[in-house]
């Protein structure tokens, strides 16, 4: 039997959440979604400034912009934050963050990602806490 990481076992804990827990998170996911686009953004080199400027943030239920990294464009799931750099204009973010043969790479995504991501998920653990104990009565 294969391992799916979790994902079961984590799908079925969120279907177990009642639904006004699951809005009342929808606020924090947003804005931990724009402090890691802030930091993607600070991280990011600037030649002429479009990298910088097609750092993205989509909601759930919206699609991520066409050409956008990592992955391209898919409608992002609800109760859920997707952040994205890339657009049908800026089409190189990889090409950046990694390197080429001719260029050496420029880390930005992941390095920014990785230090705005600990205080969003505080954050939006210590929303979903408070909006259960609140469910609760």
């Amino acid at each position: 039997m294969t391992s799916d990481g979790g994902l079961s076992s984590f799908q079925r804990r969120m279907r177990a959440i009642p639904k006004s827990v699951r809005n009342a998170v929808d606020p924090a996911l947003l804005q931990g979604g724009y402090e890691i686009a802030d930091a993607i953004e600070a991280l990011a080199p600037e030649d002429e400034g479009d990298l910088k400027g097609s750092v993205a943030v989509t909601r759930g239920g919206k699609a991520t912009p066409a050409y956008s990294a990592p992955g391209g464009t898919h409608v992002v799931p609800a109760n859920q934050v997707a952040v994205t750099v890339g657009n049908t204009d800026v089409r190189y973010p990889h090409l950046v963050e990694y390197g080429t043969a001719n260029a050496p790479a420029q880390p930005f995504f992941w390095p920014g990602f990785r230090l705005a991501r600990k205080k969003a998920e505080n954050r939006i653990k210590r929303v979903m806490r408070k909006a259960i104990r609140d469910a609760k009565g």
